[in-house]
C-alpha cells in the first residue's frame, strides 16, 4: 500500500518532529510542516484553527459521506531520557505520548488518499489538532467549526498503546477511555489558635472529611457495574505549628467510564463539599478547571473499524476488547459528542516504556499499520453510509 520510500520519508519526518517538540498551543513548527505537506499533496488547507491546528480537505467530487480523521500534535513538559539520536533538542519538552507518531501516521495516510483519490467517494477531512495534553484542543476545534463546512458525518482517530504487541490493532466498543474532571477547591474557614478551636472554623478538619467522603461517592453513589475513581491529588493548608489556618486547598481528580458514572461522581462532588461546609459554618469556592468527557465508541462504528482492519491488514492481529484498556482521558471524546465514529488503538510494543515516561518512544514500525486502517475506512465509505442512515 505504501512504498518503502514513503515509509522512510514519513519515519524521518516523525523523528524530526520528535526532536523538536512543542507544548500545547505552541505547535507552530509542527503545524507549518503539516500545512506544507498537505498543500504539496493538493489538499485544501486551513491553518490557525484553534490557534495552531490545521485542517486539510480532499474533495473527490463524488457523492458520499464526509469522513474526518484526527491526529494530535502537542508534546509534554517532560525531560527526555531516551538517548535516541533524534532525542528532544528542547530541554524539558518531549514527545512522551506519541503525538509525533500520530501526526506522521495521518500524513502517511494523506499521501495515499491524495494519490488514489479516484478510488474514493465523498469528502476526506484531516484534523491536525493542538493541545490534547490538558488544553482541550478538540473542544476548541469543535467550537471553531471543524465539524462543519463540509459537515462531518463520522470521525476516526487512534492512539498507540505501550504494553500491547507491536502492530496489534484493537477496538473497545462503548466505554473505551475515561473522562477527566479536575476541581480546585478552597475551603474558607476562620483562623484561630490551636488551643481554642471552638473560636475558629477549622478548614483542615472540613477538608479531611471531604477527602474521606469522596470515596463514599465511589462506593455508594456510583453503580457497582460502572467504573470510576476519585483521587485527592493535592492538599495544602497552614503555615504555623499552633495556628488553625483560614483556608485549605484541595485538588480533586475524578475519572469515569461513561456519562452515567460521570454524573454519579463529578455531578455530586459540589453537594458533598457544600454539605460539609454548611455543617461547620465554612464557605468554599470550586473551580472545574479540567473537563474531558468519557470516550465511548458507538458499537456499530467499532465493529466497522474492526471489519475494515481485518480486510486491509489480513496478516495482522485484530482484536475486540471486552475491557477498558485505560482510564486515562482523551479529548477525542469531544468530537464523539457531536458526530459518531471510533477511536481505535495500535500496540506500540510489549516492552515499550509507558506513556508520559521519560524513556518512552513511538514505534515507527506501526506507522504503516495505523495509516492503513485510516485508508481502509476511507475506501469503505459506502459501507459507512449505511451506518449513517
Amino acid at each position: 500500500m505504501f512504498t518503502q520510500d514513503e515509509i522512510q520519508y514519513i519515519t524521518d519526518l516523525r523523528q524530526d518532529i520528535h526532536a523538536n517538540p512543542e507544548l500545547k498551543y505552541e505547535e507552530n513548527r509542527t503545524s507549518e510542516i503539516v500545512r506544507k505537506e498537505l498543500e504539496s499533496l493538493g489538499y485544501q488547507v486551513i491553518s490557525g484553527v484553534a490557534k495552531t491546528g490545521v485542517v486539510g480537505v480532499l474533495e473527490t467530487n463524488k457523492p458520499g459521506p464526509c469522513i474526518a480523521f484526527r491526529a494530535d500534535m502537542d508534546a509534554l513538559p517532560i525531560l527526555e531520557n531516551t538517548g535516541l539520536s533524534y532525542a528532544s533538542n528542547h530541554q524539558g519538552k518531549m514527545h512522551a505520548c506519541g503525538h509525533d507518531g500520530h501526526t506522521a501516521t495521518l500524513l502517511l495516510a494523506a499521501r495515499w488518499l491524495a494519490r488514489n483519490k479516484e478510488q474514493l467517494i465523498g469528502t476526506i477531512k484531516l484534523l491536525f489538532q493542538p493541545a490534547e495534553e490538558g488544553g482541550n484542543g478538540a473542544d476548541k476545534m469543535v467550537q471553531e467549526g471543524v465539524l462543519e463546512t463540509p459537515k462531518v458525518d463520522a470521525i476516526f482517530g487512534y492512539h498507540n498503546r505501550p504494553g500491547f504487541p507491536s502492530n496489534l490493532v484493537f477496538v473497545k466498543p462503548n466505554s473505551a477511555m475515561g473522562g477527566n474532571d479536575t476541581f480546585d477547591v478552597t475551603i474558607k474557614g476562620k483562623a484561630g489558635h490551636s488551643a481554642m478551636p471552638h473560636l475558629a472554623i477549622d478548614p483542615i478538619y472540613i477538608a479531611a472529611n471531604i477527602v474521606q467522603q469522596t470515596q463514599g461517592l465511589v462506593g455508594r453513589s456510583k453503580s457497582p457495574l460502572k467504573h470510576g475513581v476519585i483521587t485527592v491529588s493535592k492538599f495544602h493548608a497552614g503555615t504555623a505549628d499552633n495556628i488553625i489556618p483560614a483556608e485549605a486547598e484541595l485538588t480533586i481528580n475524578i475519572r469515569s467510564d461513561s456519562p452515567e458514572s460521570r454524573e454519579q461522581l463529578a455531578g455530586h462532588i459540589e453537594n458533598l463539599i457544600k454539605g460539609n461546609c454548611l455543617a461547620f459554618g465554612a464557605d468554599y469556592s470550586i473551580d472545574h478547571k479540567h473537563n474531558v468527557p468519557p470516550l465511548c465508541n458507538p458499537p456499530a462504528y467499532a465493529d466497522f473499524v474492526l471489519e475494515v482492519a481485518k480486510e486491509i491488514l489480513p496478516n495482522h492481529d485484530i482484536e475486540k476488547l471486552d475491557y477498558m484498556p485505560t482510564m486515562g482521558a482523551e479529548d477525542f471524546a469531544f468530537y464523539l459528542e457531536h458526530v459518531p465514529g471510533c477511536f481505535f488503538f495500535v500496540g506500540n510494543g510489549v516492552d515499550c516504556a509507558y506513556l508520559h515516561n521519560e524513556k518512552y518512544n513511538f514505534n515507527d514500525d506501526i506507522l504503516s499499520t495505523a495509516a492503513s486502517v485510516f485508508v481502509g475506512i476511507a475506501l469503505n465509505a459506502s459501507r459507512l453510509t449505511n451506518l449513517l442512515k
